[in-house]
């Protein structure tokens, strides 16, 4: 397994957007687009987008877009099905920390939906702080932390 650096047009993007864009109708009935995101959010020198790839597959990845001067955001964090439950979610969050310190960013904030639990419990086994509906979506659960201050 390897992480790539991609834009949010590359090839190894579609696997992730189009099973992300299915999940999202599938838990809350659609409402957010993620094949409209704007590729220069999470295009330098303010973002950036993560793939692992073993071999031809994309197994997981997310972007970070710049939020405020100090904060990126993590969105269209996924892992594919068949490789759930393995820690890779949790290790592209980590290679996206590592992207936002790069960019001089010191705090990284994401929000996930209430009917995610999986990511929920992830974040907070993470050492992310719960920060409340920050975005704009209803009934969702922000959170964020410091970059560097990574404890598994």
């Amino acid at each position: 397994m390897e992480f790539v650096r991609v834009r949010l047009t590359d090839a190894e993007v579609v696997p992730l957007l189009s099973d992300l864009n299915r999940e999202y109708t599938l838990r809350y009935g659609g409402g957010d687009d993620v094949l409209e995101d704007k590729a220069a959010d999470f295009a330098a020198p303010d973002g950036g987008f993560i793939v692992l790839r073993e071999g031809d597959v994309t197994v997981a990845g997310g972007g970070i877009r710049r939020f405020d001067a100090d904060t990126c955001e993590a969105k269209r964090l996924w892992t594919s099905p068949a490789y759930r439950r393995q820690g890779y979610a949790a290790a592209v969050l980590g290679a996206l920390e590592s992207l936002g310190l790069e960019l001089g960013y010191t705090r990284l904030r994401l929000e996930t939906g209430y009917r995610q639990p999986e990511a929920l419990a992830m974040y907070r086994s993470l050492g992310y702080t719960e920060i409340g509906n920050y975005g704009v979506y209803e009934h969702a659960t922000g959170f964020e932390r410091m970059l560097g201050a990574r404890t598994m």
